[in-house]
């Protein structure tokens, strides 16, 4: 045994080392992926039907596992239709590896300081006055199928205007409002409502839209409660609520000067302390 051994490890290069490791790397994305998507559920009940398959084979049950084997010819079709969700979401977070700085990075810092100021005062006011609101901010990903939507802007963002746009009176209050680096593009837009069954049923149409843009582009969202005024931020599908001025001005700021790194939401909390509620609770 000792020698097998030796001998396994003996013929064992740097290529195959390599080997190992990027497939255990794939293999750990994927499966990272799924736990965060409806597929875990899929996957699992495809698991079971591979099992009960290799099961009938062993004990010779000739009719299921005839029936089985003609269920996988074609099943293969089936989980492209029944996984497309997942496998386009696969595709655009591949797409989203960064090769070259964002515009965002060619802002100067003062005009950093100032967009993000204009826009948390604009949502510290609309808490305050319990005005329903939904900002979304654009990264890699281009949204011009969303802003298509709306109403086309291309203005500067200021409170002010932010608040025209939110205002109830407006026309433009119930869609959502897609800021570029630091500009608005466009408002009244309607964006994709998120498929995830298990959140908090307290949660309307404004949070699921939020949400859902973001489990389809790597976008940040900035949502305001029409019901209480509470001021949340989504990204990955994953829902932060309950922030206050501070918080969302360091997240934004964190947004804006750090564009291209790591933007996940529980880094940013941890960094800020800030106190995270998710959209489950």
């Amino acid at each position: 045994m000792q020698e097998f051994l030796e001998r396994s490890i003996s013929g064992i290069g740097l290529n195959d080392v390599l080997d190992i490791l990027i497939v255990t790397f794939i293999i750990y994305k994927l499966l990272q992926f799924i736990s965060e998507t409806r597929a875990q559920q899929l996957i699992k009940g495809l698991a079971i039907i591979i099992a009960v398959y290799f099961a009938a084979d062993f004990f010779k049950l000739y009719t299921i596992s005839w029936i089985l084997k003609g269920t996988f010819t074609i099943g293969i079709f089936a989980l492209i239709v029944v996984f497309q969700p997942e496998i386009r979401r696969a595709l655009e977070v591949i797409g989203r590896t960064h090769f070259k700085g964002h515009a965002k990075g060619e802002l100067d810092k003062d005009r950093i300081k100032y967009v993000v100021d204009e826009i948390t005062d604009a949502v510290d006011s609309f808490s305050k006055t319990k005005t329903g609101a939904l900002i979304v901010f654009e990264r890699e990903t281009v949204l011009k199928d969303i802003s298509e939507t709306g109403t086309i802007i291309q203005a500067e963002v200021s409170q002010e205007l932010l608040g025209n746009l939110f205002y109830v009176g407006s026309p433009l209050h119930d869609g959502a409002v897609i800021i570029r680096d630091d500009r608005i593009l466009a408002a009244g837009c309607v964006l994709p409502l998120t498929e995830n069954k298990n959140l908090n049923k307290s949660l309307g149409t404004r949070h699921r839209a939020g949400i859902g843009i973001t489990e389809n582009s790597d976008c940040l969202t900035v949502i305001v409660s029409e019901e209480t005024g509470v001021i949340s931020v989504a990204e990955n599908g994953k829902l932060e609520r309950f922030l206050n001025r501070k918080s969302l001005q360091k997240i934004l700021l964190d947004l804006y000067l750090n564009e291209g790194g790591d933007q996940s939401l529980d880094r940013i909390f941890d960094r800020i302390g800030g106190k995270k509620k998710d959209a489950e609770e």
